[in-house]
């Protein structure tokens, strides 16, 4: 929700961007926990976690994906604003998540170091500007969505939601500005965080058969992504002043 927010209300460009950089991370982090399958401190120590901690601790343990995730997603807002707030707020949430892991035993260090890395790279790779549009737009979409219809049913659920965020975000083409008071700031981050929660306890609702098919499963994700990125804004337009593409990137590079 912190990905919404800041696209709806600090830079909508800015969190496309962020947007793809965060899929690719969460698809990467996917890859590398179930291809090297490495164990976790409980996995041969079960007294080491507690149930709670186990809980949150789904799949293999190397590289750590709440600081890997944590990192892309902090230091690539602060790495877009480049204000120094931002920059030491986003080392404390790092630092808070990647040390949570470790006190809740559920990672070991070298599972939170590779993380850590891992989420450097994507977010600094947020701060490059991706232009599609046309075929360049749509095609990756399709084949995106091609390859989720395509996983075996066995295959781990983090693979299509990574693809359907990853379709949802390249197709993403943001057309306005964030509020400019902070009364409607709080109006439309309220109601926007609404229409989206709203779509996915209803989307949630589908029967488990429909809705956890793969190709299902990453259209859910790619359409909340959509609707929080497109239409929310379109939505709520007499609160969001209308610009292209081209004029934020200008803005941004001033």
């Amino acid at each position: 929700m912190v990905l919404v927010l800041y696209t709806l209300l600090v830079s909508p460009v800015g969190g496309r961007n962020l947007g793809v950089m965060f899929a690719l991370s969460y698809l990467t982090n996917t890859a590398l926990k179930f291809g090297l399958n490495l164990p976790r401190p409980f996995t041969d120590h079960p007294e080491a976690a507690s149930a709670a901690a186990k809980a949150t601790a789904l799949g293999p343990g190397l590289p750590s994906g709440h600081t890997q995730m944590g990192a892309t997603l902090w230091l690539g807002m602060a790495a877009q604003q480049r204000r120094t707030w931002l920059w030491v707020l986003a080392g404390v949430m790092v630092a808070l998540l990647a040390a949570s892991r470790l006190i809740l035993v559920v990672h070991y260090p070298s599972d939170i170091l590779v993380g850590l890395l891992l989420g450097v790279v994507f977010a600094f790779g947020a701060t490059m500007y991706l232009q599609v549009g046309g075929l360049t737009r749509w095609l990756p979409v399709a084949a995106l969505l091609l390859v989720a219809a395509l996983l075996p049913a066995t295959a781990p659920r983090e693979i299509p939601v990574g693809l359907g965020l990853l379709a949802g975000f390249w197709a993403m083409q943001p057309t306005f500005l964030p509020p400019r008071t902070w009364p409607k700031r709080l109006l439309v981050g309220a109601l926007g965080l609404l229409i989206v929660f709203a779509l996915h306890f209803a989307l949630g609702a589908l029967p488990h058969a429909i809705k956890d098919l793969n190709v299902v499963r990453a259209l859910r994700y790619a359409a909340l992504v959509l609707v929080a990125g497109q239409g929310v804004p379109l939505l709520l337009r007499p609160l969001l002043p209308a610009h292209t593409e081209r004029s934020e990137r200008q803005k941004a590079e001033a």
